[in-house]
């Protein structure tokens, strides 16, 4: 399983949507979509600040993600930002592999 961060902003529509329905309600559909996909929810908040609500969950893949992302884009109630979350295990798994690069212009 992949983990994901996903960030969200409310559209207008979907600010009253969420007035409408409430939060649990918000927080249960998007459970179960990410459920059908294979995948856990781990987190669930709505924040103050730039975002309006953040999500972690775990999918079991990229396709899974995207298939996510299309779905709800395509309602036009929110605008996210997904971003793909590394164990520092990862990150020290990557930090070992050697790499031939060289900047611009060298």
């Amino acid at each position: 399983m992949q983990k994901y961060l996903f960030e969200v902003d409310y559209s207008q529509a979907g600010s009253a949507g969420l007035i409408e329905a409430g939060g649990t309600n918000r927080k249960d559909t998007v459970g179960n979509a990410i459920k059908a996909l294979g995948g856990t929810m781990e987190a669930f908040y709505f924040t103050f600040g730039i975002r309006d609500a953040v999500v972690i969950a775990d999918l079991p893949d990229h396709a899974a993600a995207v298939a996510l992302s299309l779905a709800v884009s395509a309602t036009g109630s929110v605008n996210y930002k997904t971003t793909v979350l590394l164990t520092p295990e990862e990150v020290d798994e990557a930090s070992k592999k050697s790499v031939s690069y060289s900047p611009p212009g060298t």
